[in-house]
């Protein structure tokens, strides 16, 4: 079946709407990236870099390092973003856009989200890096699909029932990570746990500016919890969508964080531009010698 015009929409140089993107733009290893100034973060270790495109805070470089053909590119903030970017991206790799008819075969992708975060566990330092083994998504985006099978419905059971937030109309999904994909990052500089994701970063996160958050004790009631000898372990605004969307789709995904706040402790990393470049470079590192990507 054709995909209509206002389901699959094409810019008039044959690009997809918002990524402004090619088929042949994208490589298979895809690191996603919130701030768009990060794109060119990553891409100055690349050895050549054959495309740069910008389409709002949609930016893309894709490049070559030690022979393998990388695409970065920033999603901006939120899960409504990454909706966005993942679905293109896959389009990308899995529509034909002449015919508007799904490929038969399909392409896998490798996403490596390199991100920032804040812990909610006083004993992640700042300045740590943290794999996500599972997201959980207090968004709501994952709610929108037929998602049920590329979720983890334990962990999300287990913790809706533990949260008891239902009446304020907050029902937690989740996703894990792959775990073939983030063996290739191992390293005695990586903690695991379980992220949480959310919709925004003052009240969802728990913050309390001028406006008093409607969750008394957000983060240490999300703290307390435990999963598998897993606790949560830090706050952001995107890995739960990644891990969700990617599963359904059929590619592969880890998210990678780069300490930077601890809110048990209220301490902020005095050294975040040095602790993101040390991530990135680690990333790339792994990404070169693994035989899997």
């Amino acid at each position: 079946m054709s995909l209509g015009s206002s389901e699959l929409i094409l810019n008039p140089d044959g690009s997809i709407y918002h990524l402004n993107l090619l088929p042949e733009d994208i490589a298979d290893i895809i690191i996603t990236v919130g701030d768009p100034d990060r794109v060119a973060q990553v891409s100055k270790y690349f050895d050549s870099i054959e495309l740069k495109k910008k389409k709002r805070e949609f930016v893309t470089h894709t490049g070559i390092l030690s022979g393998k053909r990388i695409t970065v590119i920033s999603t901006g903030i939120g899960t409504d973003n990454i909706d966005i970017v993942l679905n293109e991206l896959d389009a990308l790799a899995n529509i034909d856009f002449t015919s508007r008819t799904i490929k038969p075969k399909k392409r896998l992708l490798s996403f490596i989200r390199i991100g920032t975060s804040g812990s909610i566990q006083s004993n992640i330092p700042i300045d740590s890096f943290l794999l996500s083994t599972s997201a959980v998504g207090l968004d709501g985006l994952l709610h929108f699909y037929d998602s049920g099978h590329a979720r983890n419905t334990d962990l999300e059971s287990k913790l809706n029932d533990y949260l008891g937030w239902k009446a304020r109309n907050i029902r937690a999904y989740a996703a894990d990570f792959d775990e073939k994909l983030a063996s290739k990052f191992t390293s005695n500089r990586i903690r695991y746990g379980i992220t949480v994701t959310n919709s925004g970063f003052y009240g969802p996160q728990g913050r309390s500016l001028r406006l008093t958050p409607a969750i008394p004790e957000f983060n240490e009631r999300l703290a307390a919890f435990s999963y598998q000898n897993h606790q949560i372990t830090n706050l952001e605004m995107e890995t739960a969508a990644i891990y969700g969307l990617a599963k359904l789709h059929g590619h592969r995904a880890i998210s990678l964080n780069a300490i930077l706040a601890n809110r048990a402790t209220g301490e902020f990393s005095k050294n975040s531009k040095k602790t993101i470049d040390e991530l990135i470079e680690f990333t790339l590192e792994k990404i070169i010698s693994s035989k899997l990507i």
